[in-house]
Protein backbone atom coordinates (compact mmCIF):
# COMPACT_ATOMS: atom_id res chain seq x y z
CA UNK A 1 0.00 0.00 0.00
CA UNK A 2 1.31 3.22 0.72
CA UNK A 3 2.61 3.23 3.55
CA UNK A 4 -0.05 2.63 5.33
CA UNK A 5 -1.11 2.95 9.43
CA UNK A 6 -3.73 1.11 10.37
CA UNK A 7 -1.49 -2.10 11.48
CA UNK A 8 0.08 -1.50 8.11
CA UNK A 9 2.04 1.48 7.41
CA UNK A 10 2.30 1.62 4.58
CA UNK A 11 -2.12 1.84 3.75
CA UNK A 12 -2.29 2.17 3.89
CA UNK A 13 0.01 5.35 1.38
CA UNK A 14 3.28 6.37 1.15
CA UNK A 15 6.42 4.43 0.60
CA UNK A 16 8.76 3.40 3.32
CA UNK A 17 11.34 5.73 1.76
CA UNK A 18 8.95 9.16 1.95
CA UNK A 19 7.68 8.31 5.44
CA UNK A 20 11.34 8.09 6.34
CA UNK A 21 12.78 11.16 4.61
CA UNK A 22 9.84 13.27 5.62
CA UNK A 23 8.70 12.21 8.91
CA UNK A 24 11.17 9.89 10.62
CA UNK A 25 14.48 11.43 12.05
CA UNK A 26 16.01 8.46 11.70
CA UNK A 27 16.14 9.02 7.49
CA UNK A 28 19.74 10.20 7.16
CA UNK A 29 21.10 6.67 8.28
CA UNK A 30 19.09 4.39 6.52
CA UNK A 31 18.23 3.51 2.48
CA UNK A 32 14.25 2.22 1.54
CA UNK A 33 13.69 -1.34 2.36
CA UNK A 34 12.20 -3.57 0.06
CA UNK A 35 9.27 -4.33 -0.51
CA UNK A 36 7.45 -6.96 1.71
CA UNK A 37 4.10 -8.31 3.17
CA UNK A 38 4.88 -10.44 6.32
CA UNK A 39 7.29 -10.78 9.31
CA UNK A 40 8.97 -14.16 10.70
CA UNK A 41 11.72 -15.63 7.99
CA UNK A 42 11.28 -12.24 5.91
CA UNK A 43 12.58 -10.13 8.58
CA UNK A 44 15.42 -12.82 9.13
CA UNK A 45 16.45 -12.67 5.55
CA UNK A 46 16.38 -8.55 5.39
CA UNK A 47 18.82 -8.52 8.30
CA UNK A 48 20.70 -11.25 6.60
CA UNK A 49 21.23 -8.95 3.39
CA UNK A 50 21.65 -5.83 5.23
CA UNK A 51 24.29 -6.83 7.76
CA UNK A 52 21.42 -6.48 10.56
CA UNK A 53 20.41 -2.64 9.64
CA UNK A 54 16.71 -3.92 9.06
CA UNK A 55 16.81 -4.76 12.40
CA UNK A 56 18.26 -1.42 13.94
CA UNK A 57 15.83 0.94 11.72
CA UNK A 58 12.60 -1.27 13.02
CA UNK A 59 13.68 -0.51 16.63
CA UNK A 60 14.27 2.96 16.11
CA UNK A 61 10.88 2.92 14.45
CA UNK A 62 9.12 0.82 17.42
CA UNK A 63 10.71 3.54 20.22
CA UNK A 64 9.58 6.28 18.35
CA UNK A 65 6.10 4.89 18.30
CA UNK A 66 6.29 3.91 21.67
CA UNK A 67 7.16 7.78 22.69
CA UNK A 68 4.89 9.22 20.28
CA UNK A 69 1.81 7.11 22.23
CA UNK A 70 2.89 8.25 25.37
CA UNK A 71 3.04 12.08 24.37
CA UNK A 72 -1.08 11.57 22.95
CA UNK A 73 -1.95 9.36 26.02
CA UNK A 74 -5.39 11.00 27.84
CA UNK A 75 -5.81 13.00 24.82
CA UNK A 76 -8.04 10.59 22.78
CA UNK A 77 -11.62 9.80 22.13
CA UNK A 78 -13.39 7.34 20.12
CA UNK A 79 -14.36 8.08 16.33
CA UNK A 80 -18.14 8.35 16.62
CA UNK A 81 -20.64 7.70 14.00
CA UNK A 82 -21.91 10.68 11.86
CA UNK A 83 -25.30 11.18 11.80
CA UNK A 84 -26.57 13.91 9.45
CA UNK A 85 -29.68 15.44 11.01
CA UNK A 86 -32.50 16.14 8.67
CA UNK A 87 -32.30 13.31 5.66
CA UNK A 88 -33.51 9.81 6.07
CA UNK A 89 -31.38 6.53 6.54
CA UNK A 90 -30.20 5.36 2.97
CA UNK A 91 -30.60 1.57 4.10
CA UNK A 92 -27.46 0.48 4.38
CA UNK A 93 -28.52 -2.84 3.85
CA UNK A 94 -31.34 -1.83 1.44
CA UNK A 95 -31.73 -3.20 -1.74
CA UNK A 96 -33.19 0.16 -3.22
CA UNK A 97 -31.77 0.80 -7.21
CA UNK A 98 -28.87 2.78 -7.10
CA UNK A 99 -28.01 5.94 -5.23
CA UNK A 100 -31.62 7.25 -3.73
CA UNK A 101 -32.21 11.03 -2.63
CA UNK A 102 -31.71 10.31 0.90
CA UNK A 103 -28.31 8.39 0.31
CA UNK A 104 -27.08 11.21 -1.82
CA UNK A 105 -28.42 13.46 0.72
CA UNK A 106 -26.71 11.74 3.51
CA UNK A 107 -23.09 11.45 1.62
CA UNK A 108 -23.28 15.29 1.24
CA UNK A 109 -23.93 15.76 4.90
CA UNK A 110 -20.70 13.48 5.46
CA UNK A 111 -18.51 14.70 2.76
CA UNK A 112 -19.22 18.11 4.62
CA UNK A 113 -17.34 16.42 8.05
CA UNK A 114 -15.11 14.68 5.63
CA UNK A 115 -13.96 18.03 4.11
CA UNK A 116 -13.57 19.51 7.55
CA UNK A 117 -11.88 17.29 9.84
CA UNK A 118 -10.63 14.63 7.73
CA UNK A 119 -11.98 11.53 8.66
CA UNK A 120 -15.76 10.42 9.09
CA UNK A 121 -17.45 7.16 10.42
CA UNK A 122 -20.16 5.91 8.91
CA UNK A 123 -22.06 2.63 10.38
CA UNK A 124 -23.94 0.04 9.07
CA UNK A 125 -22.46 0.17 5.62
CA UNK A 126 -21.67 -3.56 5.48
CA UNK A 127 -24.33 -6.86 6.98
CA UNK A 128 -22.84 -8.08 9.88
CA UNK A 129 -23.28 -11.52 8.48
CA UNK A 130 -21.43 -10.28 5.00
CA UNK A 131 -18.39 -8.92 6.81
CA UNK A 132 -17.61 -12.68 8.53
CA UNK A 133 -17.82 -13.91 5.29
CA UNK A 134 -15.76 -11.43 3.51
CA UNK A 135 -13.22 -11.77 7.12
CA UNK A 136 -13.10 -15.55 6.48
CA UNK A 137 -11.91 -15.22 2.31
CA UNK A 138 -9.36 -13.03 3.63
CA UNK A 139 -7.67 -15.23 5.81
CA UNK A 140 -8.21 -17.98 3.45
CA UNK A 141 -6.42 -16.10 0.28
CA UNK A 142 -3.76 -15.05 2.93
CA UNK A 143 -2.88 -18.09 3.59
CA UNK A 144 -3.20 -19.37 -0.13
CA UNK A 145 -0.89 -15.97 -1.11
CA UNK A 146 1.96 -16.97 1.44
CA UNK A 147 1.67 -20.72 -0.04
CA UNK A 148 2.11 -19.42 -3.69
CA UNK A 149 4.82 -17.12 -2.89
CA UNK A 150 6.69 -20.04 -0.55
CA UNK A 151 5.87 -22.03 -3.79
CA UNK A 152 7.60 -19.71 -6.06
CA UNK A 153 4.08 -19.54 -8.06
CA UNK A 154 3.55 -15.93 -6.96
CA UNK A 155 5.73 -12.77 -6.26
CA UNK A 156 5.45 -11.21 -3.50
CA UNK A 157 4.23 -7.79 -4.67
CA UNK A 158 1.42 -9.81 -6.89
CA UNK A 159 -0.07 -10.35 -3.56
CA UNK A 160 0.95 -8.17 -0.80
CA UNK A 161 1.74 -4.45 -0.89
CA UNK A 162 4.35 -2.90 1.18
CA UNK A 163 4.13 -2.30 5.08
CA UNK A 164 6.27 -0.81 7.77
CA UNK A 165 6.87 -2.80 10.94
CA UNK A 166 6.12 -5.73 9.01
CA UNK A 167 6.37 -7.94 12.21
CA UNK A 168 2.51 -9.49 12.58
CA UNK A 169 1.42 -7.17 9.58
CA UNK A 170 0.19 -7.72 6.02
CA UNK A 171 -1.20 -5.31 3.33
CA UNK A 172 -3.25 -8.32 0.95
CA UNK A 173 -4.26 -7.03 -1.85
CA UNK A 174 -7.43 -8.36 -3.20
CA UNK A 175 -8.69 -9.63 -6.60
CA UNK A 176 -11.77 -8.26 -8.10
CA UNK A 177 -14.30 -11.82 -9.16
CA UNK A 178 -14.45 -13.59 -6.02
CA UNK A 179 -18.38 -13.82 -5.51
CA UNK A 180 -18.14 -12.10 -1.31
CA UNK A 181 -15.99 -9.34 -2.81
CA UNK A 182 -18.37 -8.89 -5.62
CA UNK A 183 -21.53 -8.34 -3.31
CA UNK A 184 -19.32 -6.22 -0.66
CA UNK A 185 -18.27 -3.82 -3.52
CA UNK A 186 -22.26 -3.73 -4.29
CA UNK A 187 -23.39 -3.33 -0.70
CA UNK A 188 -20.73 -0.63 -0.21
CA UNK A 189 -20.53 1.18 -3.86
CA UNK A 190 -24.03 0.92 -5.23
CA UNK A 191 -26.15 0.53 -1.37
CA UNK A 192 -24.98 2.66 1.13
CA UNK A 193 -23.72 6.17 1.12
CA UNK A 194 -20.20 5.28 0.65
CA UNK A 195 -20.20 6.23 -2.99
CA UNK A 196 -21.58 9.34 -2.41
CA UNK A 197 -19.99 10.56 -0.16
CA UNK A 198 -16.93 10.22 -1.85
CA UNK A 199 -18.34 11.27 -5.27
CA UNK A 200 -19.43 14.48 -3.26
CA UNK A 201 -15.65 15.61 -3.17
CA UNK A 202 -14.14 13.66 -5.86
CA UNK A 203 -16.92 13.18 -8.43
CA UNK A 204 -17.93 10.34 -10.33
CA UNK A 205 -14.51 10.14 -12.65
CA UNK A 206 -12.61 9.22 -9.61
CA UNK A 207 -10.54 6.19 -9.93
CA UNK A 208 -9.90 2.95 -8.31
CA UNK A 209 -6.66 3.58 -7.03
CA UNK A 210 -6.61 0.69 -3.75
CA UNK A 211 -8.15 -2.25 -3.39
CA UNK A 212 -6.60 -4.39 -0.42
CA UNK A 213 -7.34 -5.59 3.31
CA UNK A 214 -4.73 -4.11 6.33
CA UNK A 215 -4.62 -7.38 8.64
CA UNK A 216 -2.94 -6.53 12.14
CA UNK A 217 -1.85 -9.38 14.27
CA UNK A 218 -1.46 -9.72 18.06
CA UNK A 219 2.09 -8.55 18.76
CA UNK A 220 2.24 -5.98 15.58
CA UNK A 221 3.60 -2.67 17.53
CA UNK A 222 2.05 0.82 17.18
CA UNK A 223 3.01 2.60 13.91
CA UNK A 224 4.71 6.65 13.45
CA UNK A 225 2.07 8.78 13.13
CA UNK A 226 2.78 9.96 9.41
CA UNK A 227 0.40 10.48 6.32
CA UNK A 228 -0.11 8.19 3.74
CA UNK A 229 0.20 11.05 1.05
CA UNK A 230 1.94 14.60 0.76
CA UNK A 231 -0.52 17.99 0.40
CA UNK A 232 0.31 17.98 -3.19
CA UNK A 233 -0.08 21.75 -4.73
CA UNK A 234 -1.68 21.81 -8.31
CA UNK A 235 -2.88 24.48 -10.11
CA UNK A 236 -5.79 22.75 -10.98
CA UNK A 237 -6.78 21.23 -7.32
CA UNK A 238 -9.54 23.81 -5.75
CA UNK A 239 -8.07 24.96 -2.04
CA UNK A 240 -7.44 22.22 -0.20
CA UNK A 241 -9.50 19.63 -2.63
CA UNK A 242 -8.48 16.13 -1.62
CA UNK A 243 -6.46 13.84 -3.74
CA UNK A 244 -7.05 10.78 -2.55
CA UNK A 245 -9.96 9.46 -0.33
CA UNK A 246 -9.27 5.83 1.91
CA UNK A 247 -12.57 3.82 3.38
CA UNK A 248 -12.06 1.23 5.63
CA UNK A 249 -14.24 -1.47 6.63
CA UNK A 250 -14.38 -3.00 9.90
CA UNK A 251 -14.29 -6.77 9.44
CA UNK A 252 -14.93 -7.29 13.20
CA UNK A 253 -15.47 -5.38 16.31
CA UNK A 254 -12.06 -3.15 16.87
CA UNK A 255 -11.23 -2.34 20.60
CA UNK A 256 -8.36 -1.00 21.99
CA UNK A 257 -6.75 -4.04 22.80
CA UNK A 258 -6.94 -4.73 18.93
CA UNK A 259 -4.89 -1.76 17.88
CA UNK A 260 -6.95 1.03 16.59
CA UNK A 261 -6.37 3.69 13.94
CA UNK A 262 -5.45 6.72 15.74
CA UNK A 263 -6.33 9.84 13.52
CA UNK A 264 -5.40 13.22 14.59
CA UNK A 265 -8.93 15.61 12.87
CA UNK A 266 -7.76 18.49 10.59
CA UNK A 267 -4.07 17.71 9.88
CA UNK A 268 -5.04 17.32 6.30
CA UNK A 269 -3.59 20.91 5.28
CA UNK A 270 -0.18 22.18 4.19
CA UNK A 271 0.16 24.31 7.50
CA UNK A 272 -0.09 21.47 9.36
CA UNK A 273 2.27 19.53 7.85
CA UNK A 274 4.83 22.09 7.74
CA UNK A 275 4.29 22.34 11.36
CA UNK A 276 5.14 18.41 11.36
CA UNK A 277 8.18 18.27 9.62
CA UNK A 278 9.87 20.62 11.93
CA UNK A 279 11.45 18.58 14.41
CA UNK A 280 13.46 21.29 15.68
CA UNK A 281 13.02 21.68 19.72
CA UNK A 282 12.19 25.45 20.66
CA UNK A 283 14.79 25.08 23.41
CA UNK A 284 16.11 22.94 25.54
CA UNK A 285 13.88 20.69 27.43
CA UNK A 286 11.18 22.18 24.76
CA UNK A 287 8.69 19.91 22.58
CA UNK A 288 9.55 20.23 18.79
CA UNK A 289 6.87 21.26 16.32
CA UNK A 290 6.31 18.03 15.58
CA UNK A 291 5.72 16.75 19.03
CA UNK A 292 3.91 19.75 20.20
CA UNK A 293 0.90 18.83 17.74
CA UNK A 294 1.49 15.01 18.76
CA UNK A 295 0.88 16.24 22.55
CA UNK A 296 -1.23 19.25 22.35
CA UNK A 297 -3.79 17.96 19.34
CA UNK A 298 -7.02 15.48 19.82
CA UNK A 299 -7.22 12.40 18.15
CA UNK A 300 -9.86 9.94 17.37
CA UNK A 301 -9.77 6.37 17.76
CA UNK A 302 -11.44 3.40 14.95
CA UNK A 303 -13.21 1.79 17.23
CA UNK A 304 -15.75 0.54 14.86
CA UNK A 305 -18.32 -1.99 14.86
CA UNK A 306 -18.79 -4.96 12.52
CA UNK A 307 -19.54 -3.59 9.46
CA UNK A 308 -18.98 -0.22 10.15
CA UNK A 309 -16.29 2.14 8.37
CA UNK A 310 -14.51 5.20 8.46
CA UNK A 311 -13.86 7.30 5.51
CA UNK A 312 -10.46 9.54 5.64
CA UNK A 313 -8.29 11.91 3.52
CA UNK A 314 -4.80 10.69 2.70
CA UNK A 315 -3.27 13.31 3.91
CA UNK A 316 -4.22 13.20 6.92
CA UNK A 317 -1.88 12.37 9.96
CA UNK A 318 -3.12 8.82 11.44
CA UNK A 319 -1.08 6.04 12.70
CA UNK A 320 -2.23 2.52 13.36
CA UNK A 321 -1.59 1.52 17.47
CA UNK A 322 -0.36 -1.81 18.61
CA UNK A 323 -2.07 -4.88 18.65
CA UNK A 324 -1.91 -6.56 22.25
CA UNK A 325 -4.94 -8.63 22.15
CA UNK A 326 -4.32 -12.46 22.79
CA UNK A 327 -5.65 -13.81 20.06
CA UNK A 328 -7.78 -11.50 17.62
CA UNK A 329 -6.04 -9.85 14.38
CA UNK A 330 -7.88 -6.96 12.95
CA UNK A 331 -8.79 -7.10 9.56
CA UNK A 332 -10.06 -3.74 7.02
CA UNK A 333 -10.87 -3.92 3.99
CA UNK A 334 -10.41 -1.00 2.58
CA UNK A 335 -10.25 0.95 -1.17
CA UNK A 336 -8.86 4.07 -2.29
CA UNK A 337 -10.03 5.99 -5.08
CA UNK A 338 -7.73 9.12 -6.34
CA UNK A 339 -9.19 12.73 -7.57
CA UNK A 340 -9.28 12.06 -11.44
CA UNK A 341 -7.85 15.91 -11.89
CA UNK A 342 -4.02 14.76 -10.69
CA UNK A 343 -1.69 12.25 -11.74
CA UNK A 344 0.49 10.04 -9.17
CA UNK A 345 -0.74 10.66 -5.92
CA UNK A 346 2.69 10.72 -3.92
CA UNK A 347 2.65 6.95 -2.97
CA UNK A 348 2.47 3.73 -4.08
CA UNK A 349 -1.14 1.68 -4.74
CA UNK A 350 -2.03 -0.88 -3.17
CA UNK A 351 -3.81 -2.73 -5.61
CA UNK A 352 -3.63 -5.59 -7.90
CA UNK A 353 -1.31 -4.48 -10.87
CA UNK A 354 -4.42 -5.41 -13.97
CA UNK A 355 -6.90 -4.07 -11.38
CA UNK A 356 -5.16 -0.39 -11.64
CA UNK A 357 -4.16 -0.09 -14.87
CA UNK A 358 -7.86 -0.30 -15.38
CA UNK A 359 -8.50 3.06 -14.09
CA UNK A 360 -12.09 2.08 -13.06
CA UNK A 361 -14.13 5.18 -12.25
CA UNK A 362 -15.94 5.91 -9.17
CA UNK A 363 -19.77 5.67 -11.37
CA UNK A 364 -18.08 3.32 -14.14
CA UNK A 365 -17.51 0.38 -11.41
CA UNK A 366 -20.81 0.98 -9.97
CA UNK A 367 -22.39 0.44 -12.98
CA UNK A 368 -20.57 -2.42 -13.10
CA UNK A 369 -21.59 -3.94 -9.74
CA UNK A 370 -24.67 -3.17 -10.76
CA UNK A 371 -24.84 -5.69 -13.20
CA UNK A 372 -23.57 -8.54 -11.31
CA UNK A 373 -26.42 -11.19 -11.20
CA UNK A 374 -25.85 -13.80 -8.31
CA UNK A 375 -22.77 -15.45 -8.83
CA UNK A 376 -22.51 -14.03 -12.59
CA UNK A 377 -20.08 -10.61 -12.38
CA UNK A 378 -20.27 -8.67 -15.81
CA UNK A 379 -18.92 -8.89 -19.01
CA UNK A 380 -15.98 -6.38 -17.85
CA UNK A 381 -15.46 -7.47 -14.48
CA UNK A 382 -15.42 -11.05 -15.24
CA UNK A 383 -13.22 -10.24 -18.01
CA UNK A 384 -11.05 -7.87 -15.68
CA UNK A 385 -10.90 -10.64 -13.15
CA UNK A 386 -10.00 -13.69 -16.05
CA UNK A 387 -6.52 -11.26 -16.64
CA UNK A 388 -5.32 -11.48 -12.85
CA UNK A 389 -2.29 -13.29 -12.24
Amino acid sequence: MMVRGNGIIAHGMLNLAFVLVLWSPIASAFAPLSHTSRGGRHREALDAETGGLYEVQEEMLVNRGIFEEDLMKGNGEPLEAHKPRGVGSSGGFGGKKGASSSSKAEGKAHAEVLSEDGVVRIDGVLPGKMADKLRDFVFDLQETATLEIEAGTAKQLDRFANVLLRANRSDLTIPLGPEIVTKSLQQLLWKSSVKSTMEELLGPDAVLYELSCLISDPGSQRQVVHPDNPVVQQANLLGNEPTLLTCFVALQDVDMDMGPTVWIPKTHTKDAHEYFRDETPAGEGEDSPKDRILRKSPHKLGLLRKGSCAIFDSRLLHCGSANRSKDTSRALFYFSFKNPKIGYPGNPASIRREIGDANLGLEQLSSELEQCKGKKNSPALAALAAKLK
